[in-house]
């Protein structure tokens, strides 16, 4: 299956990059560029793309409006924005997995790494590196303006025991296979118990199930790993 790319940065040179690097894989279709954050929503809205690759500071509407943009509208819901940073922990990627980014990628990554960055979050996963999550909940997601809605809260407490353990793993960055190895049960059976627990929370992938474990306080506890 083909991934569709709408990429949106409004430098040229790495526009033209990034659009050689897509032509060559022959899983990737660039299929618009977008300069600003008004022209990546309407385009979205047109080509309907698996994955808006973003940088995180571009003009006009700027980037994170154009995220909670896209997440949001009901018309795309299998569209999932993954974003370029500078700096991987930034204030502004926080806001923008608040507003329904999958993921972020440094600009420094090399080729291979962004690839399949582009393919993890087309095929519905997060991509947050432990490290970055970390530094990035401890210093934007755990202020009191972050805190989960009373509605968040009442659909948490239907959780079991052990779906909070798994949403407290996912939230540190954890992988499918790093949890089953904890739980000693297959990387399947994980993903599906994953996938339960976002449908029943009503999130749209595991960034948004990790930032709700932050913003609801579930984090602050370790799970255990008995079973």
């Amino acid at each position: 299956m083909t991934i569709r790319v709408l990429l949106a940065d409004d430098q040229a040179l790495l526009r033209a990059a990034l659009r050689i690097l897509l032509d060559s894989c022959d899983d990737m279709e660039l299929v618009a560029e977008a300069t600003c954050g008004g022209e990546a929503v309407a385009l979205a809205r047109v080509h309907r793309p698996d994955v808006v690759l973003m940088d995180i500071r571009v003009p006009g509407t700027d980037s994170l409006a154009a995220t909670s943009a896209i997440c949001a509208d009901p018309g795309l819901p299998d569209t999932r924005v993954l974003i370029l940073t500078t700096h991987e922990i930034d204030a502004q990627v926080a806001e923008a997995l608040r507003a329904g980014a999958s993921g972020f990628l440094g600009k420094d990554v090399t080729a291979d790494v962004l690839l399949d960055g582009i393919r993890t979050v087309a095929g519905g996963d997060a991509l947050l590196s432990p490290l970055a999550t970390r530094a990035l909940i401890t210093r934007f997601l755990g202020t009191p303006a972050a805190a989960a809605p009373p509605s968040a809260a009442e659909r948490l407490s239907a959780l079991t025991d052990r779906d909070r353990d798994v949403m407290t793993w996912v939230a540190e960055g954890r992988s499918n296979a790093d949890i089953a190895m904890l739980l000693d049960v297959s990387p399947l059976t994980v993903r599906t118990r994953v996938g339960r627990v976002m449908a029943a929370l009503g999130v749209r992938d595991r960034a948004q199930l990790a930032v709700m474990a932050h913003q609801s306080g579930m984090f602050l506890a370790r799970p255990s790993v008995e079973r």
